[in-house]
């Protein structure tokens, strides 16, 4: 029976440095892509740099709970739910920041759309001025 603890212990820590280790390679290649999207000034480079830290941090805490399932002490276990908690915390403060900067970036474009001719909205409104025109459709209200 040890033999068998001993063979799934191995294999359990096999699968943690595995799945640490895509986590911190998805973390490293959205930090590469992002630093790129800053020099090549991107308006996109804050949602992608996010989301891929995002998505490597979902990597590191299913390697936690993982580990959850070898830990020998309460001590042990305090300390993975400390990690867990925190990287999970980080997780829904990039969710939130995606979702800001998706409204930010959205709100430009329609600001954008406004300043143009070819806007919808816009060369409905320069036709007739004094009419109320839908933004969504370009149209008379």
């Amino acid at each position: 029976m040890h033999e068998v603890e001993t063979v799934f212990e191995t294999i359990v820590k096999a699968a943690i440095l595995l799945i640490e280790l895509a986590g911190i390679i998805i973390i490293v290649i959205s930090m590469i892509r992002g630093f790129i999207g800053y020099l090549r000034h991107q308006e996109s480079t804050r949602i992608e740099l996010a989301q891929g830290i995002m998505l490597g941090l979902e990597f590191k805490i299913g390697s936690e709970v993982l580990r959850s399932v070898i830990v020998s002490g309460w001590n042990e276990l305090g300390t993975l739910a400390a990690i867990i908690l925190l990287r999970s915390l980080l997780t829904f403060l990039l969710h939130w920041e995606i979702d800001v900067e998706e409204k930010r970036q959205a709100e430009k474009k329609r600001l954008q759309c406004e300043l143009e001719t070819s806007c919808p909205a816009t060369a409905a409104a320069l036709a007739a001025p004094d009419q109320p025109v839908s933004p969504a459709t370009g149209k008379d209200v």
